[in-house]
């Protein structure tokens, strides 16, 4: 039975029953066909995609980089500072809650003993306040890459009319301050083109033969007969068994296009939210390594939040037509016009003021300038929180068996730092 080619260039190759010819006693069957390196292109070409207005640099597999947001069509009030605070400070803890909070520690560590803590007797606590500014900017993010799916019929709407711009399409926005992501097919984009992994064939060869269709007979190598001379019933004498990945055939099912030989190829959307968060702490001198103070919450003594806001303005419209254009020119009147629905970028915070901490007011100004200029260009801010939290810590002076120790408790929950704990004991394991 004749063999049918699938691909130009490949030869014949892949019959659905092949026929092996008798071969002379004592030479092998047949000979190993060709090595087939063939794999496809690994990317589709740049011509297979046509140019859509508005997308020019989009390309496949998302290379194309961030889109940068339309300017607003208003320029942005500048936001108002809100109330000075006027109590920033919060009560100390009792020796009480200290002794406490010191005999956990010590409970929770296999190697301390507790005697400090029963027979410890505290001379002196500080309490520090010890400020962290945290600034977060919550902003959303666009790009585009082209994208495929095999072709079963799908809409095709490429040409139909203009697609809307990157920045047109709506997008649910989830929860402020989440990190999330949505991918949306650009309308008006889709067009069906051959496959580039098959040409167009539905099948592509079979790597695991060559494209041939069989392979050599693993129980005789390829001799037909075994040792003792006889002939090897696995493959009769053939040398050669079909291939178990084609079942014969020496071509596979196009993994690209699923055997449709067509692709529906369309602009993808992506859009990115991320919640971008910068703290600062305050150095404080009490002691405590400033690292322990990531790990902790404290009281909430400021917040203030900016978020984009919505606009509909109303544009009145007439059409001249001597000149052929649309003149818009007001956006009062009694005739009924056209409305464009856009989002101003009202969203920076202001800069804490009347904090009693210059170096909190110096981060606030610097963050928030950062902040600006790091996302304003490749996103859109659409809502920014600052806070200023109060974070209790605690010196705690006590003398255990005539020497004087020091702990820090800290944080709303009540952590304890006590690097130089007298009463340590090594442990061995057995």
């Amino acid at each position: 039975m004749e063999s049918t080619p699938i691909l130009s260039g490949y030869g014949s190759y892949g019959t659905a029953n092949p026929g092996y010819a008798p071969i002379a006693e004592g030479s092998p069957a047949m000979f190993a066909p060709p090595v087939c390196d063939f794999h496809g292109p690994s990317a589709p070409p740049a011509s297979m995609f046509d140019t859509v207005p508005g997308y020019e640099g989009t390309v496949a597999g998302g290379e194309g980089g961030y889109l940068p947001p339309p300017m607003p069509s208003y320029p942005a009030p500048q936001p108002q500072p809100g109330p000075a605070q006027s109590n920033w400070n919060i009560p100390s803890i009792t020796e009480d809650t200290a002794r406490e909070a010191f005999s956990q520690y010590a409970s929770s560590k296999c190697c301390y003993s507790s005697a400090p803590v029963k027979d410890g007797v505290i001379t002196n606590m500080e309490a520090y306040n010890t400020y962290r500014y945290r600034l977060e900017t919550f902003n959303e993010s666009r790009t585009t890459e082209w994208s495929q799916q095999p072709y079963n019929g799908q809409p095709v709407d490429a040409y139909t009319q203009s697609p809307p711009g990157p920045w047109d399409i709506p997008a649910k926005a989830p929860t402020f301050f989440q990190d999330d992501k949505q991918v949306i097919k650009v309308p008006n984009t889709s067009s069906v083109k051959n496959c580039h992994t098959c040409l167009g064939m539905g099948r592509t060869p079979c790597n695991e033969c060559a494209g041939v269709g069989n392979k050599i007979c693993w129980v005789c190598n390829g001799a037909g007969n075994r040792s003792s001379g006889d002939r090897c019933h696995h493959c009769q004498g053939r040398g050669r068994v079909n291939c178990s990945h084609c079942h014969g055939q020496g071509s596979r099912e196009c993994k690209t296009c699923k055997g449709k030989r067509q692709l529906l190829v369309f602009i993808n959307l992506k859009v990115i939210w991320t919640n971008n968060l910068d703290d600062y702490i305050v150095e404080q001198s009490s002691g405590l390594h400033v690292v322990n103070l990531s790990k902790v919450s404290g009281q909430e003594m400021f917040r203030d939040a900016q978020y984009m806001v919505k606009t509909k303005v109303i544009f009145l419209w007439e059409y001249d037509i001597s000149l052929h254009e649309m003149k818009i020119f007001g956006d009062v009147c009694e005739t009924v016009g056209f409305s464009y629905q856009f989002l101003s970028s009202v969203v920076q915070v202001y800069p804490v003021m009347g904090f009693p901490d210059s170096n909190v007011v110096r981060a606030a100004e610097r963050l928030v300038r950062e902040h600006q200029a790091r996302f304003s260009q490749t996103s859109r801010i659409l809502q920014q929180r600052q806070t200023i939290e109060l974070i209790p810590v605690t010196k705690v002076t006590y003398k255990w068996k005539g020497d004087s120790h020091i702990y820090f408790v800290y944080g709303n929950e009540f952590k304890v730092s006590a690097d130089n704990y007298p009463a340590t004991c090594c442990c061995t394991v057995m």
